[in-house]
């Protein structure tokens, strides 16, 4: 397995644990385990902004016509 495909599939897990904390939070009225998911949530979004950056920074012109 790809490295990249190995992360992808992490990060996929990461998302969607943190959505079952979030919406688990909401449930049962427990703002902990919801605000523990958002945040699980967000270091997902904050990880894939960096790499889209990064492409940006390195690659600017790759995947361009």
């Amino acid at each position: 397995m790809k490295p990249t495909t190995r992360d992808e599939i992490k990060g996929t897990f990461h998302d969607l644990k943190g959505k079952a904390k979030e919406k688990a939070g909401q449930l049962v009225n427990d703002s902990y385990l919801q605000a523990e998911g958002h945040a699980e949530t967000r270091k997902v979004q904050r990880g894939i902004a960096k790499t889209a950056e990064m492409h940006d920074e390195f690659a600017p012109d790759l995947g361009e016509e």
